[in-house]
């Protein structure tokens, strides 16, 4: 399993953050452009947003200027993938909020792209120093990270048109089905978990087929080697948008989790920073605004907490 596919500079890219920057940085005196995305902010977080990103930058002065690496998985559309027009930038919400905590913070990021399940891997091994990529903020996953979560989750239930194996979610729908997984994903132990259910049911248990990658398991539908796929719904839901023919949403699932973005544990200041800078940005208006760019329900936002480790 490959760990390190490409680096990439945040700084090769014209993202939405640089169109953000006269909201956040206009008092600042940074030239910039005003576009309709800064337009769109609250007239008071114009004001208030380059006084507060200048205080953190004066409270945490050793990020200025610093180029940090941003470990993703770019395979979720929406959230962080390879942009279609140039392969050498990266697009998605995720990649526009880590630049936008950056531009707050003052430092640039660079990019390590590598599986999903390799991600805390390589924050763990010091080969990257964040992850901000559609990742749950769990208990267990905390022992390898602390967590500073930004979105509620709310999974879909991808499946193919008309739903032929009848499945409701995660639960005994699934008994007798195959789920195409991502390897290291939240709900592969939940799905697992529906064995002893589903036998003391007189039922077989369910089958995953794990990938490395979004774009595999929505594959495995399409070609009939998978009855569903079980993900983050604003991904499901991208997927059915691309093939209305083929796919479909059988229904959505909450979650008790939160998309979380990644820190090496135990490091207080970085992990304060970074919590601060985000909670800057929403009350400034500027997640909101990149949620609404990317299509990501408003409701979803979730106002920063610590999921750590017991």
């Amino acid at each position: 399993m490959a760990h390190a596919l490409d680096i990439r500079s945040g700084r090769q890219r014209l993202s939405a953050v640089s169109q953000l920057r006269s909201a956040l940085f206009g008092a600042l005196g940074l030239a910039v452009a005003t576009t309709g995305l800064t337009a769109g902010l609250p007239q008071k977080a114009e004001a208030a947003a380059p006084e507060a990103c200048a205080a953190l930058q004066a409270k945490y002065p050793d990020l200025k200027g610093k180029e940090l690496v941003n470990a993703i998985n770019p395979h979720t559309p929406g959230y962080e993938t390879i942009d279609p027009n140039d392969p050498t930038n990266y697009i998605g919400f995720d990649i526009d909020l880590g630049e936008a905590i950056g531009e707050c913070l003052g430092f640039t990021l660079t990019y390590k792209a590598v599986t999903f399940a390799s991600l805390l891997t390589t924050l763990q091994a010091g080969q990257a120093d964040i992850v901000i990529s559609d990742i749950y903020a769990t208990k267990d996953r905390a022992k390898a990270a602390d967590f500073i979560t930004y979105l509620k989750v709310y999974d879909g239930v991808l499946v193919a048109k008309g739903n032929p194996k009848k499945i409701t979610g995660i639960d005994l729908s699934l008994c007798g089905a195959v789920a195409a997984e991502n390897t290291g994903y939240v709900e592969v132990p939940l799905i697992q978990a529906l064995e002893a259910e589903c036998k003391a049911a007189g039922k077989p248990a369910p089958e995953i087929l794990l990938f490395d990658n979004n774009a595999n398991c929505i594959q495995a539908i399409l070609a009939g080697r998978a009855d569903t796929y079980i993900n983050d719904v604003n991904t499901v839901d991208g997927a059915v948008k691309a093939y209305p023919d083929k796919l479909a949403k059988a229904t959505a699932v909450t979650l008790p989790y939160s998309v979380g973005i990644a820190v090496p544990r135990n490091n207080i200041p970085f992990r304060d920073a970074v919590m601060a800078a985000l909670t800057e940005l929403q009350k400034a208006g500027v997640q909101a605004e990149l949620m609404k760019k990317w299509n990501l329900p408003a409701d979803q936002l979730e106002t920063p907490k610590l999921v750590l480790a017991d």
